[in-house]
């Protein structure tokens, strides 16, 4: 089995997030391998960047996931060990890569709906929350 150390964003935008439908028809978060000696959070920004063409900026850390899948390329098992990190974005103008069917910016409550797997699922209620709470501080502190 290969063994991947991998980086992801949970982007938000006001009361939304940035999910993708995956080349399985998978709704998910974007993510990729982390490259080099890349620090993770550099890479979730890099793939954010790459897979949605959405600029975002570091908010916090998310959290981790593993997970294994059959990759159809290699013909063999891989597990990511996926590092998340809670971002928000500029704008919600999404301009997709090639590998993704779908994708965009929905509203929490939609996006939890849509979401394949229960871990990203739980990623983004945990992800959401910090969000919030992190707006909420600068918003009584001043500094929004």
């Amino acid at each position: 089995m290969i063994v991947r150390r991998c980086a992801g964003g949970v982007v938000f935008y006001a009361n939304k997030v940035l999910i993708v439908k995956n080349d399985r028809g998978e709704w998910t978060l974007p993510k990729g391998k982390i490259q080099g000696d890349g620090l993770p959070y550099e890479s979730a920004m890099k793939r954010v960047k790459a897979e949605t063409g959405i600029t975002a900026n570091m908010v916090d850390v998310a959290g981790d996931t593993m997970y294994e899948f059959f990759s159809r390329s290699r013909q063999q098992e891989v597990c990511n060990a996926v590092m998340w990190y809670v971002m928000e974005a500029e704008n919600t103008e999404c301009t997709l890569a090639p590998e993704f069917k779908d994708g965009g910016f929905y509203k929490v409550k939609e996006a939890l709906e849509m979401l394949t797997h229960n871990k990203e699922i739980s990623l983004v209620e945990v992800s959401y929350k910090k969000y919030k709470d992190l707006k909420k501080t600068l918003t009584e502190n001043g500094n929004i």
